[in-house]
């Protein structure tokens, strides 16, 4: 059995590789047709002109769903490992609630272009990687809270050095757009697409686009630290009837008259 057929590894796995080649699709389709530069543009601007637009709504829609699962198998893992801390359970449905949050907040991402509802787009990547920082820094909590007992040390340092990596993305890509948004460097930057080296605001362009990619990367990369959490996971289900099938009046004897043709 190969890795990826333990458990339900392929869920994070599935969710990590599909969310990347969204970008990295848009990306190239973008660049091919001369709709952004090549050098770092901005994700979003790399999904904002047809017919990049419709691919990156659709991938991105697709990971949305894969987000939302992957979440629920997290969540229903913490809470099977540990049923009677009822604090680290409080923490596992915030958990929860906050990662959902992060989820639909990529699906605004993914309907809601940047150069349509600039501000709504804004409010998605917000709660995309705002509260999905959150969500992070709430599971490396968890699995602080669930070593030795459950996993090793290496998993949590995984994702203390993940989650570092996403704050400091964070920061960077902040501070950078607010100096573009400030009008400091001119107007009506942070919606342009095409940028030459020798303009102003230049260089903080090129710090926010960096640090939005480098952003992403950590995001996806936090969940493949879930890959041997989830290889201990089986997927399961349970059928249960409630009362008794009832059948048509006289079913009984005509379905006995055919089966028994020569019986009274």
């Amino acid at each position: 059995m190969w890795w990826f057929q333990q458990g339900l590894s392929l869920l994070p796995v599935a969710l990590v590789v599909w969310s990347a080649a969204s970008f990295l699709l848009s990306y190239v389709t973008a660049t091919v047709l001369h709709h952004v530069d090549p050098l770092v543009p901005y994700i979003s601007d790399t999904g904002t002109i047809p017919p990049e637009r419709c691919l990156f709504g659709i991938m991105l829609n697709v990971s949305t769903f894969l987000g939302v699962a992957t979440m629920y198998v997290r969540y229903k893992q913490v809470s099977a490992l540990i049923p009677e801390n009822s604090r680290m359970l409080r923490l596992n449905r915030i958990g929860l609630a906050l990662g959902w949050v992060s989820c639909f907040g990529l699906c605004i991402i993914a309907n809601f272009q940047k150069c349509i509802l600039y501000y709504i787009h804004v409010l998605g990547a917000c709660l995309t990687f705002g509260v999905g920082a959150i969500y992070m820094l709430l599971q490396t909590i968890l699995s602080f809270r669930m070593q030795p007992q459950f996993h090793g040390k290496g998993i949590f340092w995984a994702r203390l050095a993940v989650l570092l990596w996403s704050a400091c993305s964070i920061c960077s890509m902040f501070v950078s757009s607010v100096l573009l948004s400030s009008g400091l460097y001119g107007p009506g930057l942070v919606q342009k697409l095409h940028w030459d080296p020798q303009e102003r605001g230049y260089t903080p362009h090129m710090i926010s686009t960096i640090s939005e990619w480098s952003l992403a990367f950590s995001f996806l990369s936090f969940f493949l630290t879930y890959i041997r959490d989830f290889q201990e996971v089986s997927l399961g289900a349970v059928v249960t009837l409630q009362g008794q099938a009832r059948s048509p009046p006289g079913w009984g004897q005509e379905e006995q008259g055919l089966l028994f043709p020569g019986s009274i």
